[in-house]
């Protein structure tokens, strides 16, 4: 029997931060409709408890609008008594005041809301089609979405699929809607919020970027794509969906050379995406489980990789050059090697345990943690590296993207751990057990110099002089407070704990401008007394120095490169 399922998203009073949401089932003909709304939302793998935000549900009978009886029966589940029933209306409200890409928000200028923080889905019939309508609170404003418009029906949308209606967010508002065209394929984006923003300039190298990355892949596997992008006070973020992603990026954080270039990397990354996780993607996410968590260990490969090629796109589309490229590799080859978690956590086990580590970061998590993006990233550094110079550059991590977009992308069929290796080391031309073990199953760190000596470059590392203390002060609210102490720091062996307030070192007020330059009047060995308050208790505490610590690390090219390392690494960053 076909079931008729219809949403309709009322926006009657957008200062009140709820989304009206009725549910319209016909053609039901069970006792007992169940009703659930997803825990998580694919692309961040956190279970976030959506259904926190539920309110205000009811049931009717949608024949005469009579109230029919129903239980919650667990956080996320609604079983409603449907005996002799076959139209059915579910009323509820979803409060929205979380400006994130994983959340829904909305105030008097916009509303905006992912489908797995809106929508209850019936269990078991994942795969029926369901509509859409919006009703705005004036025609004043727009809609922009992925899912295609139902013909002659305002306002309204069609999702094939519950997989489709999760993965196509809508921006509803006064926004900016900005239309253009490549590869003949059709494109929009949608900009929220005030800013310094430069449209023209994002669009212009939007369309590099998406020209780059289709090159790779030979092509564009969708025929219309939407970008909306939020701007605020400093959030910063990404999500990517099978025809759109989401963005948010601060907004005054456009006219900055360094600050634009990491907007476009994020474009780079979650535009990558569409083709590395939303099609290529681990078999443990082949089909989604939006009940609990889903776990693997490739996430090193699905966003890790997709990090590495958000530095190299830029690169190859022209927006920055080979030096700025080399400079942001060595900022992220320093937070990599300046995280003490790097020597606990192993990378499959960060990419494991990202439901309960990666979104839920506390004082101690870079002590205990490494996060696969960044270490994903500069494995999947060493791998291009290492391809190339096998192959003379005639094969590169390319191959490997093109590859496992020809086995597993384009039938959307889940990769194993095992047959992404084996795809790589078919591109490789070689069996790499031991590169992947150290790589992802140990802590020891990543042999970068071995590998970028074939390409005529080496990684420096720079020490200020200053005796080694090991923590991370800020000024909050006119207290000098410890944000960070590392792991078997001195600080750290003293006592110090994140949340103390630093008060002063032998005796004279220290904040956290004058930290370093206060710890340079002492030497490795020296025993210091810091004062802190700890909990409100006063405490002074002996400390005992050590020798300063490499704090950046440098990509430096080497003198007199050979010829090979001089072709090697022109093949590389002018690829």
């Amino acid at each position: 029997m076909y079931h008729n399922l219809s949403y309709q998203v009322t926006i009657s009073q957008p200062t009140s931060h709820l989304f009206e949401v009725s549910l319209h089932i016909n053609n039901w003909h069970k006792s007992v409709l169940d009703l659930k709304m997803p825990v998580w939302t694919p692309g961040s793998y956190l279970v976030r408890e959506y259904s926190r935000h539920v309110q205000h549900f009811s049931a009717l009978d949608h024949s005469n609008n009579k109230p029919i009886s129903w239980t919650k029966i667990a956080k996320n589940h609604w079983q409603i008594n449907t005996e002799s029933l076959n139209q059915i209306k579910v009323n509820y409200r979803i409060f929205a005041n979380e400006l994130t890409v994983r959340t829904n928000h909305l105030n008097e200028t916009h509303g905006y809301f992912n489908g797995a923080a809106l929508f209850l889905y019936i269990p078991h019939y994942e795969n029926l089609p369901s509509k859409v309508t919006i009703i705005p609170p004036n025609n004043k404003w727009k809609i922009a979405t992925s899912l295609a418009p139902v013909k002659d029906q305002e306002n309204t949308f069609l999702a094939p699929d519950l997989d489709t209606l999760i993965d196509s967010p809508f921006e509803i508002g006064i926004h900016e809607l900005y239309e253009f065209k490549v590869l003949d394929k059709s494109h929009q984006l949608a900009i929220w919020g005030q800013g310094n923003v430069n449209p023209k300039q994002i669009i212009e190298d939007t369309q590099k970027i998406i020209e780059t990355e289709a090159n790779l892949y030979d092509g564009l596997p969708y025929n219309n794509y939407l970008f909306i992008l939020h701007l605020s006070g400093n959030g910063f973020g990404g999500l990517e969906h099978k025809n759109s992603c989401s963005l948010i990026y601060p907004r005054l954080g456009f006219k900055n050379t360094e600050k634009y270039h990491r907007f476009m990397q994020l474009v780079a990354h979650e535009f990558f995406h569409l083709w590395n996780v939303k099609r290529i993607r681990p078999q443990a996410l082949e089909k989604f489980d939006y009940e609990q968590e889903n776990y693997t260990t490739s996430l090193w490969f699905s966003e890790g990789t997709t990090s590495y090629y958000d530095l190299l796109i830029p690169l190859r589309a022209g927006i920055y050059d080979s030096k700025i490229f080399l400079q942001n590799l060595s900022q992220e080859i320093t937070k990599y090697l300046t995280t003490p978690g790097r020597k606990v956590q192993p990378l499959a086990e960060s990419s494991f345990d990202a439901w309960i580590k990666l979104y839920r970061r506390d004082s101690n998590s870079d002590n205990c943690q490494i996060s696969y993006y960044l270490k994903g990233e500069l494995v999947s550094l060493l791998l291009d590296l290492l391809i190339r110079n096998l192959h003379q550059n005639k094969r590169s991590l390319d191959d490997v993207m093109r590859l496992m977009w020809q086995r597993f992308g384009k039938q959307e069929i889940g990769f194993t751990p095992e047959q992404l290796i084996e795809t790589i080391e078919e591109i490789a031309g070689t069996k790499l057990t031991d590169f992947f073990h150290l790589c992802l199953e140990t802590t020891e760190d990543l042999p970068f110099n071995e590998y970028l000596e074939y390409f005529g470059l080496k990684l420096n590392q720079i020490k200020d002089n200053i005796p080694y203390l090991g923590i991370k002060v800020v000024t909050e609210n006119s207290k000098e407070i410890v944000k960070f102490v590392s792991s078997d720091s001195p600080a750290y062996l003293a006592g110090i704990d994140p949340g103390d307030e630093l008060l002063a070192i032998n005796g004279i007020r220290v904040n956290s401008q004058i930290l370093n330059e206060r710890l340079q009047d002492f030497h490795p060995g020296d025993q210091i007394q810091i004062t802190v308050f700890h909990d409100d208790e006063l405490k002074n505490l002996t400390v005992k120095l050590a020798p300063s610590q490499p704090n950046r690390y440098h990509l430096v090219h080497v003198k007199n490169p050979s010829d090979i390392q001089k072709e090697n690494l022109a093949g590389w960053l002018q690829n």
